[in-house]
């Protein structure tokens, strides 16, 4: 699985039962619904609040985020990640490149309403 596919299942569970839940049935990511920033971050902090990791600064970084998750967090897997998304600049853990992937993945999960688009899977 995708690194992306790792963080929306951590966050939404598989992507079939989240098409399912977001349609009413069965359903392709095709047919899932957008969600809002407000909604996916909401999914988060309910992960947050129930883990206890409240100290994670998870809205602005990829790290936390990932760490928040229990998803790896090292540069190799960010690298990866970065790879998947089609980051274009220099892989090498910059300020620049956390704050594109905390970005994108942010877009990506609102975008894809909890589901993997195959092309990330």
């Amino acid at each position: 699985m995708s690194i992306f596919g790792s963080i929306v299942s951590a966050i939404f569970g598989t992507a079939k039962s989240v098409a399912a839940a977001v349609t009413g049935g069965s359903a392709t990511a095709a047919t899932a619904k957008p969600m809002t920033r407000a909604e996916v971050e909401a999914k988060i902090q309910d992960i947050a609040d129930k883990s206890g990791r409240k100290d994670y600064n998870w809205k602005q970084s990829i790290v936390d985020l990932m760490k928040l998750l229990d998803l790896d967090s090292s540069l190799t897997a960010r690298k990866q990640l970065a790879q998947e998304l089609g980051y274009k600049g220099t892989l090498d853990g910059s300020a620049e490149m956390n704050t594109w992937l905390h970005q994108q993945v942010m877009a990506k999960l609102m975008e894809t309403g909890g589901t993997v688009p195959d092309s990330l899977k």
